[in-house]
């Protein structure tokens, strides 16, 4: 799919001709200057899509699209990935949240790990909360997605373990690891939970409990990096060694 990707709210109100306003269609008409005759896609950002062409450009925030195709429903991913990441520091949150959606992430749960420097708490939590689903809403936008990555409210420890508990295959990212991801056997289909701990590391206590919970602790590779591009790295391999990337 290679069509700008842009989002409506409700893809059933869609007719054979809609005109695109507001913000989106500002970013089509003024910043991607799309014109007649190029074909664009509209998507609810939960699977359902539909293509079409444009018919015009009025002023700089309406794009008349024409000759729309009935909605299409883009089954999701199998196995599905979800990476649990730990609230990095300043805006490295919105980077991993923006490289995870472009690979191919499925969901992301920002966890609130006990090493963490950054904490959601009160009015900010939410505002970050925001800026992470808008990160995730844009770059799955520029990734040609029609179902963008979700983002889950901030999880706890004990939430984090749940959640890992209930997974086909979970893994924490840590130097403890005897194997390397790169060879562990995978599902095929289900659920695969990853975690991603803080720059200061997953705690010994936070380790325990999610070995309790089925998961074990894996390496990445010879080098260290940086919580903000780990989940990006560990989720690429994921994707092709599941055949999600074939």
């Amino acid at each position: 799919m290679t069509a700008p990707v842009f989002v409506v709210d409700r893809l059933d109100a869609v007719g054979p001709e809609f005109v695109l306003d507001g913000a989106e269609g500002r970013h089509a008409v003024s910043v991607k200057r799309l014109r007649a005759g190029e074909n664009v896609v509209l998507t609810d950002g939960c699977g359902r899509w539909t293509e079409g062409v444009v018919k015009a450009a009025e002023g700089k925030d309406r794009l008349v699209i024409t000759d729309l195709e009935p909605a299409h429903e883009e089954p999701s991913e199998s196995p599905r990935i979800t990476v649990v990441q730990a609230l990095p520091k300043g805006d490295r949150g919105e980077l991993a949240v923006e490289t995870m959606t472009e690979v191919g992430v499925d969901a992301i749960v920002p966890w609130a790990a006990s090493r963490c420097i950054t904490q959601w708490k009160g009015e900010r939590g939410l505002k970050a909360l925001g800026k992470w689903r808008a990160t995730a809403r844009e770059a799955g936008k520029q990734s040609r997605r029609v179902r963008f990555a979700e983002v889950a409210d901030a999880a706890t420890t004990k939430q984090v373990a749940a959640l890992l508990a209930e997974a086909d295959f979970a893994a924490v990212l840590h130097e403890s690891g005897d194997e390397p991801l790169a060879t562990v056997d995978l599902p095929t289909t289900g659920e695969i939970v990853l975690v991603v701990g803080p720059e200061g590391g997953v705690s010994p206590e936070e380790l325990a409990l999610f070995e309790q919970s089925g998961a074990r602790p894996f390496r990445l590779g010879r080098t260290v990096l940086r919580t903000s591009t780990a989940g990006t790295a560990a989720a690429a391999l994921l994707l092709g060694r599941t055949g999600r990337w074939s």
